[in-house]
């Protein structure tokens, strides 16, 4: 059975080491802690730059802060990758090189477990 999680964890994070959401914008790099309430709230999508630096600042990966959105990420990308994988079996060049190098980067994709997410 698969866990429902949150989107992020950043208010988790962030009220267990006692930052208000002003001292979090600061560290970000952010005027006030209205964007920072705004990413707890789930209204509005950090840019990648802030989620860097929302990993750096909790020390956590961000598959691990913005877990949620990271699990739907990797759902859509595991079915666009299956039907990919299908596609390209399919085809009569299955077992040429470019094609095998295609199949070999999202048969793990595929296969790729929630609890088994990449660590690289």
């Amino acid at each position: 059975m698969t866990h429902q999680k949150l989107q992020n964890y950043l208010r988790t994070h962030r009220r267990r080491y006692h930052l208000s959401q002003a001292e979090m914008a600061t560290l970000l790099g952010a005027v006030s802690g209205t964007k920072v309430s705004r990413y707890e709230n789930f209204t509005r999508m950090p840019g990648v730059l802030t989620v860097f630096a929302f990993e750096i600042v909790f020390n956590q990966p961000a598959s691990e802060l913005f877990a949620g959105t990271y699990q739907a990420i990797r759902l859509a990308v595991q079915g666009r990758a299956r039907c990919m994988v299908e596609k390209l079996n399919a085809r009569p060049d299955a077992q040429t090189g470019k094609t095998l190098r295609k199949l070999n980067l999202l048969r793990p994709i595929v296969e790729l477990k929630p609890s088994s997410a990449r660590r690289d």
